[in-house]
């Protein structure tokens, strides 16, 4: 079956009139408002660049003063030192070698990296306690593993609740 189209010469000089007055309107609009809508968007596109901050020149190294050669000299400390920016002790050389051996995809380069410097200790990494919970396990030493001594009805009795609720032991409850 054949489809028919409504649309003859009348309709077609309709739409085509119609579609070059919406074509002049926006013309005229981009004529009288695009410079406005330029200036807005280069505004924003500069609001979202990053701030760039001056850069603070490093001061004039402090020359050490002279020690007296009578005095005492202290044994070397076996921290290394670090500058005064950083927050952390440099990584060793064994362990950096590491992050660029292979790709992460293979469990390998940054992967290997990242899990060999997760298993130090943050003491050994960090020069201080950066964050409120680092000073929670700071320099608390290996865990000690502590074997569970109790009976089978004291672990019973001190899980479940002592208020009522919940009250009658079910023999399902127990996994024990």
């Amino acid at each position: 079956m054949a489809r028919q189209l409504n649309m003859d010469t009348m309709l077609q000089n309709f739409w085509k009139e119609e579609y070059l007055k919406e074509k002049m309107l926006r013309c005229e609009w981009l004529h009288k408002y695009g410079s406005l809508v330029k200036a807005k968007q280069k505004a924003k596109a500069a609001a979202r660049l990053p701030l760039k901050l001056p850069t603070l020149q490093p001061k004039a190294p402090v020359m050490p003063r002279p020690v007296p050669k009578a005095a005492p000299s202290k044994a070397p400390s076996p921290v290394p030192e670090v500058s005064s920016q950083s927050e952390m002790y440099p990584v060793p050389p064994a362990t950096r070698a590491l992050l660029y051996e292979g790709i992460s995809h293979d469990f390998q380069g940054r992967y290997c990296y990242l899990n060999t410097r997760k298993l130090d200790l943050p003491e050994t990494r960090y020069l201080f306690p950066i964050t409120t919970n680092f000073t929670y396990g700071w320099q608390l030493g290996p865990a000690a593993k502590q074997e569970l001594v109790s009976c089978k009805m004291c672990r019973i009795e001190s899980f479940f609740r002592k208020n009522g609720a919940f009250a009658l032991l079910d023999p399902r409850d127990l996994a024990l």
